[in-house]
């Protein structure tokens, strides 16, 4: 069997009366696409957040690799292996996408930002990030700035930028999130070519890009992990179906 690369167990969060994460259980293999699905409000970019250690947990368990993790601040379980996208993208808009990228590439190096100069005269610094922007097929869009670009190409660039932290495992919250179905179907077809060379825990409302790529899915509801499983497991799960899969804003 596959070995385990992110554990998480008995993970509470709460704020005030309100249970966010109630108890999850989850457990991430190596080389995996690993999807978190739930109705909007299960807790999933609130579970994201809490392994990403911007936001501290309750009770409960992290661990990376058989690492406890859970009491590191972000940037070392960045240097651990961990990265993530957002929601809504976190770029420089006055900058090219290359800028961005070898940003991201010198900031993984340990080096400081020195007010940018670093990143945009490193040759070497900027092949790094060209050979990121390409695996994300932007490679012909190097020169361009963020803010010329499409919200798509934001979110590939984003993926980049993940990518140039050199992680192990990466976190991805609703990366088709305002995408066209062409673009949808450009993002599937990036993550499934990177599939076994990058562990990812996916959090998506789009069905048929998690059937397509998940080898396995976890279902959140209520902030409780309900069923564990392949595609096809949890189509068939009669609690997923009545609790999600059958819900009409799904």
């Amino acid at each position: 069997m596959t070995a385990t690369l992110l554990s998480v167990r008995g993970l509470r969060k709460r704020f005030g009366g309100l249970i966010a994460t109630d108890g999850v259980d989850l457990d991430v293999r190596d080389g995996e696409i690993h999807a978190l699905i739930g109705p909007n409000g299960a807790g999933k970019t609130t579970l994201l957040t809490q392994l990403f250690g911007e936001l501290s947990h309750d009770e409960g368990a992290i661990t990376l690799s058989g690492e406890d993790i859970g009491a590191l601040p972000t940037a070392q379980r960045v240097r651990r292996g961990l990265a993530r996208t957002f929601q809504i993208t976190q770029l420089l808009p006055d900058f090219t996408m290359l800028d961005n990228v070898a940003l991201a590439v010198q900031a993984h190096d340990g080096h400081s930002f020195r007010f940018f100069g670093n990143a945009r005269r490193d040759g070497a610094l900027r092949a790094r990030a060209r050979q990121h922007l390409t695996t994300a097929g932007l490679s012909h869009r190097a020169e361009i700035k963020v803010a010329d670009l499409s919200h798509g190409e934001q979110k590939q660039l984003e993926f980049a930028i993940a990518l140039a932290c050199e992680p192990r495992l990466l976190l991805l919250d609703e990366p088709m999130a305002g995408l066209g179905h062409a673009e949808s179907e450009q993002m599937v077809a990036m993550l499934s070519a990177l599939k076994g060379r990058v562990t990812m825990l996916l959090v998506e409302h789009d069905m048929e890009a998690v059937f397509a790529l998940a080898d396995r899915i976890s279902v959140l509801v209520y902030g409780r992990v309900i069923a564990t499983g392949t595609a096809e497991q949890i189509r068939d799960n009669p609690e997923v179906r009545t609790a999600y899969l059958g819900e009409g804003d799904a």
